[in-house]
């Protein structure tokens, strides 16, 4: 049950026969085997479904960024070495194996997705006025889940979506907007810049930045009295038992450091908070989610799995000056604009043993928007994942986080 903080009605976990499985290929060459966890693997088996998707890749072919248009421009996966590199995104092979079309959620997977929040509460996108806030009544907007986005441009590094649509809220606040996505591919010299950082000739990367950018395109201006909206960017990706979420907040702002109520509180054991980080056991055995309020978040959260030595690096851009951030928490709120900047989640069983996943995720928002007519947000993240040697990632993580990584690896082993 559950991808961004919703439950799921769902089958008992069960071996498929996608478990533990391969692919066979053949070529003029005879068979060549495919491994289950490659990207090859991944790209054979949306090909094999129907789902038509398109790459941007490095000029050395080792970097791949798959994308989805009909699935909204989503990031479905990537790669740092190319076909038969690790598949970084999480995708659910037994919902797409089944073909079927929900008209509530179609839980795909995908390493980033393009969302509108808030999720819950009075000014909700997701429930219609007047309902119930329970699983029952919820419903994704047809713009975020089956409709796809158009192609605006696209070449070999960079894609571009638009999208127009019309949405309501909880309140009845109507909203007419234009979606403008735009994926892009970074390379090495990029991320060293952008970042500050020194890569090495033999860590494997693959990176990209996505700009998704709203814009009022009504005649009524966007105010906290009807409701606002956000962009809302969430990312699926494989746990194991060696992964760790981990993310810096500011140590001497004001109010609560995190928000883990989220399915009851986390226990001690799977979050800890020490100085100026919050570690995250990610092994997806326990449906917990947590969140970061806008006074103690920055602009960057990341994860490790240290069996694999792949560092993910996720950062978002923040407003210049303070701003409100929707709560996307179901039913009554104390506080509408009391919403979380970055969140993660771990999934698990619920209570009838089930799962959708497992998958992990890490999310991040844009403040609310309050837009004149014509006027516009922008919400920009990039995905970095580095495969390397801990001696090769360790003075990244000290110089982008502050962090120790052999802390990290080792804080919940």
């Amino acid at each position: 049950i559950k991808e961004t903080g919703v439950m799921l009605k769902s089958t008992k976990l069960k071996n498929t026969l996608l478990v533990g499985a391969t692919a066979i290929l053949v070529s003029c060459g005879g068979q060549k085997e495919i491994k289950m966890g490659s990207y090859a693997y991944d790209a054979q088996f949306l090909k094999d479904h129907g789902v038509e998707y398109t790459e941007l890749v490095s000029a050395d072919g080792n970097s791949k960024v798959m994308v989805i248009p009909a699935w909204q421009g989503r990031v479905m996966t990537t790669s740092a070495s190319g076909d038969e590199g690790d598949s970084y995104g999480w995708i659910n092979y037994r919902f797409i194996n089944e073909g079927k079309v929900s008209s509530q959620f179609n839980p795909v997977g995908g390493e980033e997705r393009f969302w509108l929040g808030p999720e819950g509460g009075p000014f909700s996108l997701y429930f219609k006025e007047g309902q119930e806030q329970v699983y029952d009544n919820w419903i994704v907007p047809p713009v975020l889940d089956t409709e796809a986005f158009d192609i605006k441009s696209q070449d070999n590094s960079s894609i571009r979506f638009v999208k127009d649509t019309r949405l309501t809220n909880a309140s009845g606040t109507t909203f007419d907007m234009n979606i403008d996505r735009t994926v892009s591919l970074m390379d090495a010299g990029e991320v060293a810049a952008d970042f500050d950082i020194e890569l090495a000739d033999d860590m494997k990367m693959v990176a990209y930045k996505s700009e998704n950018k709203i814009t009022n395109t009504g005649d009524n201006a966007w105010t906290k009295e009807g409701g606002l909206v956000s962009v809302w960017m969430l990312g699926c990706f494989n746990p194991t038992p060696t992964t760790t979420v981990f993310i810096p907040y500011k140590e001497n702002a004001e109010g609560v450091i995190v928000n883990d109520e989220y399915f009851g509180k986390i226990p001690a054991d799977r979050l800890i908070k020490e100085n100026g980080i919050i570690y995250f056991k990610i092994d997806g055995l326990y449906r917990s989610k947590l969140g970061l309020p806008a006074s103690r978040a920055t602009d960057l959260c990341g994860s490790y799995d240290s069996s694999k030595g792949v560092l993910t690096i996720l950062w978002c851009s923040l407003p210049e000056t303070p701003s409100i951030y929707v709560n996307g928490q179901w039913g009554p709120q104390e506080d509408p604009f009391a919403g979380d900047v970055i969140n993660s989640y771990n999934d698990g069983p619920v209570e009838d043993g089930s799962i959708m996943g497992p998958f992990y995720e890490i999310e991040t928002s844009s403040p609310g928007a309050e837009l004149a007519p014509g006027a516009s947000l922008v919400h920009t993240q990039k995905v970095i994942h580095i495969q390397g040697k801990d001696e090769q990632l360790a003075p990244i993580v000290q110089k982008l986080f502050g962090a120790d990584l052999n802390v990290i690896k080792t804080k919940f082993q």
